[in-house]
């Protein structure tokens, strides 16, 4: 039986606990009420895992999740996000860490084996790169496949499509081609509904 969901007074006084032991490592992140939530710095990465796991106030055994978001305006634009659990707290904790394409965070595969497959996608899909990473090769996309397909400046369409040939009797690879410029996409959610300009502006040409 897993023992009963802590109260917001035990989430604060581990929260402080971390601060007080990670001090410099981890900075309180407050986006998200219903779940602790830090900052960390790559270059103590897997310390502050390792503590984490280890410390018997946490033991946050399982990582059940490594995900990455892409903020291209942002300088370091990657969010890597882990997600761990401790069962025997029953608690949760988000630990996040800025990137960018040009840096290499530390593998967590030694302290989190999990981690080995979720690092493999964030690679595949957005390009994030992890040092020491016991076999660091995409996951999802095809054999050749170019670019990182979850990257918000990925083109709708992509740059190569697969088909069979009849004459040459094998799958091949092409380069996309379009007659129309379809590559890019205007980000407008359609459950948000039109922009009030945009409303304004479909009136006034109903008038014309």
């Amino acid at each position: 039986m897993s023992a009963p969901p802590q109260h917001d007074e035990d989430v604060e006084e581990l929260a402080s606990y971390l601060l007080g032991k990670q001090q410099g490592r981890l900075q309180r992140e407050r986006r998200d009420p219903c779940m602790l939530a830090f900052k960390a710095e790559a270059s103590s990465l897997v310390e502050v895992a390792k503590f984490l796991r280890d410390d018997r106030q946490c033991l946050f055994r399982l990582l059940i999740d490594v995900c990455t978001v892409d903020y291209p305006q942002r300088t370091l634009r990657f969010e890597v996000v882990y997600h761990l659990l401790s069962t025997t707290h029953n608690t949760r904790l988000r630990m996040i860490v800025d990137a960018d394409e040009r840096m290499f965070l530390p593998s967590l595969a030694a302290v989190f084996p999990a981690a080995a497959w979720y690092e493999r996608e964030c690679w595949d899909m957005f390009g994030v790169r992890f040092r020491a990473h016991p076999d660091l090769r995409r996951l999802l996309s095809d054999y050749g496949f170019q670019g990182h397909p979850l990257r918000k400046d990925f083109p709708l369409s992509g740059y190569t499509e697969v088909r069979y040939d009849e004459k040459q009797g094998r799958v091949i690879h092409e380069k996309v081609s379009m007659a129309q410029d379809l590559r890019d996409t205007d980000t407008l959610m359609p459950w948000h509904g039109l922009p009030q300009k945009m409303q304004d502006s479909d009136k006034a040409s109903d008038h014309e």
